[in-house]
């Protein structure tokens, strides 16, 4: 069995996943990942998607020439390969989107983000596939911020009502054009999937503990002659646009769990910030990204921009 820490939780795996940090092989394990026999269906499933089906406690997903996955009660995952598919191409999926689902069979509240660590908070990038996120966060461990989270991001919010979001990879997930556009090709890693340039990259250094969120950034491209800026938009603005961010926003509404995303928005809105960074996407407008977020941190209380 291989051991791994993902979002606070000790994983028990018995495929290795790469890019995640490793975990206690003497701990006991919150979550099991095994091979096993999967079904094809679920008997009474309450809610069917194109590619899942879900009862109470139990959730089937189906990734076509890949796998089945059953994920039971946020704490087993059991995977079925199928056809001649790779086993670095069911790691990838189950690192990654499958258990992000299993965080939210254990109502986590899970952004699709990567962050890093500024002046002793975190700072969340969130976006779609595609938006930019990691390349953002890789550009910024260049200036020595360490990373915290690469895609996925779950927070959790304490009896003292502030949301801290555990460490999530120890590696960031980038594709070549990034890699090269920033040189660093001297950390790059093995390939994700083989039919996939998209390769794991070592950051410059990582956070491993658990730190209270201090703003939360949803990235937004802009083109032409559109001016680069960071706006906060209203408590009710700001909840759609947390909903909108998390991973898998669909299932959010088919888990019931939209109560406690705005729960999670208020809190973040009352302790920390939800913002809007409108950007260029070009990698010559990097540095005046960099130069405008450390200009807001320190406006917003993060201490003098430094990492």
């Amino acid at each position: 069995m291989y051991s791994y820490r993902v979002s606070g939780l000790e994983v028990a795996s018995e495929v290795e996943l790469p890019g995640l940090i490793p975990g206690d092989p003497d701990s006991a394990p919150d979550v099991t990942i095994r091979r096993a026999a999967v079904p094809k269906s679920l008997d009474g499933a309450n809610a069917i998607g194109p590619t899942w089906q879900r009862t109470d406690g139990r959730f089937l997903m189906h990734v076509p020439h890949v796998a089945r996955f059953l994920l039971e009660g946020g704490h087993s995952i059991a995977f079925e390969a199928e056809d001649d598919a790779e086993l670095q191409d069911v790691a990838v999926f189950l690192s990654g989107s499958v258990f992000g689902v299993l965080l939210h069979q254990r109502n986590h509240i899970v952004l699709h983000a990567s962050a890093v660590l500024v002046g002793g908070k975190a700072v969340l990038f969130c976006g779609q596939s595609g938006a930019g996120k990691s390349t953002l966060a890789a550009a910024l461990g260049e200036h020595d911020y360490s990373l915290i989270a690469d895609d996925q991001c779950a927070i959790e919010i304490g009896n003292d009502g502030i949301p801290r979001i555990q460490p999530d990879g120890r590696q960031l997930r980038l594709w070549e054009k990034s890699i090269n556009q920033l040189g660093l090709d001297e950390r790059r890693g093995d390939p994700m999937r083989n039919r996939l340039r998209k390769f794991y990259v070592e950051p410059v250094a990582a956070s491993d503990a658990a730190v209270p969120i201090g703003a939360v950034y949803a990235l937004l491209e802009i083109r032409g002659q559109q001016q680069s800026d960071i706006e906060q938009p209203n408590v009710v603005d700001a909840t759609r646009l947390l909903v909108a961010n998390a991973y898998r926003p669909l299932l959010v509404h088919r888990l019931d769990q939209r109560e406690i995303y705005f729960r999670a928005a208020a809190a973040l809105a009352a302790t920390s910030g939800i913002f809007r960074l409108k950007r260029q996407f070009e990698f010559d407008e990097m540095p005046a990204t960099i130069a405008m977020l450390r200009t807001h941190w320190a406006d917003i209380g993060l201490g003098d921009a430094a990492p």
